[in-house]
Order: structure tokens, then C-alpha cells, then sequence
């Protein structure tokens, strides 16, 4: 139960922002890496306190572009599994992170961008293959600053 509420409250987030079509390729990437966050943020029960401000703000960090967001999923899984958690809600985060990380997709490169072109704007005709949570994580980070 407790991520079906992580991934109806990142649903929620996305949809307000309208950033993306729901139902499209970088849609489901925001939603799964928003929920992700959601989920690992909160207690192995469930969401507590819901919209409250420190949340979001927590949130906020996590997805933060400067954050080693891969490695904090990974870490919060293991732990997860380590305090015996292998419920269904466990299943479902695991399987989000498999598809996020093996899901590879073309889309423009913003890492690669230095500080020169910084006011340079982006050539969305110039992709390269990412995996899915780098589509993902930026739009959730944003969709949650224009909740």
C-alpha cells in the first residue's frame, strides 16, 4: 500500500506541473523517480504527514541535480531488504529502479554542457542515450517546485 501512495501522490505532482503528456516516455520516468523518492523517503509503513512543507523540501534535495540520487536509491533498497522488508511494496520500488536504470533513451544531453554554455541554449537535436532516470529525476525535481 505504501507505494501505491508514494506513486499516487508523484502522479499528483506531475499531472499539476503539465509538463509532460501523461502516458509518454518521460511521463513515466518522472512518476517512477518521483515515487521512488517519495517512498525511500518515508518509513517502510508508509507516508506520514503527506504535503507537509519538510517534506517536499526533502524531496526537493534528494532529487536535487547536484545529488547522488542513484546511489541513495540503491542504499535505501538495501536497507529495505536488510530490516526484512520483502512485501510487495519492496517488489514494486525494486522493480521501478530496474526499469529506471536499465531503460535506456535518447534525449538531449545536459551533462555534458559546460559552464561557457551555460547561456548557450540547448540543441534538443543533439541526443545521446541516457538512462531513464536521468529523463526522469529532473522533471520530478521540477514538477515539485511548481507544486
Amino acid at each position: 500500500m505504501a507505494w501505491l501512495c508514494a506513486e499516487y501522490l508523484a502522479d499528483e505532482v506531475l499531472r499539476a506541473a503539465a509538463l509532460v503528456a501523461p502516458g509518454s516516455l518521460e511521463y513515466r520516468a518522472g512518476l517512477q523517480a518521483l515515487a521512488l523518492t517519495v517512498h525511500l523517503s518515508e518509513e517502510p509503513d508508509g507516508p506520514s504527514g503527506g504535503w507537509a512543507a519538510g517534506r517536499i523540501d526533502e524531496w526537493l534535495r534528494h532529487t536535487a541535480y547536484d545529488r547522488p540520487w542513484p546511489p541513495w536509491v540503491e542504499e535505501r533498497l538495501a536497507a529495505r531488504r536488510a530490516a526484512g522488508g520483502d512485501g510487495p511494496d519492496l517488489a514494486l520500488a525494486e522493480t521501478a529502479w530496474r526499469r529506471l536504470r536499465d531503460t535506456w533513451v535518447r534525449a538531449a544531453d545536459l551533462d555534458g554542457r559546460s559552464a561557457d554554455e551555460a547561456a548557450v541554449p540547448v540543441d534538443e537535436d543533439e541526443q545521446v542515450w541516457l538512462p531513464a532516470w536521468k529523463l526522469g529525476l529532473p522533471l520530478a525535481h521540477l514538477s515539485l517546485h511548481l507544486r
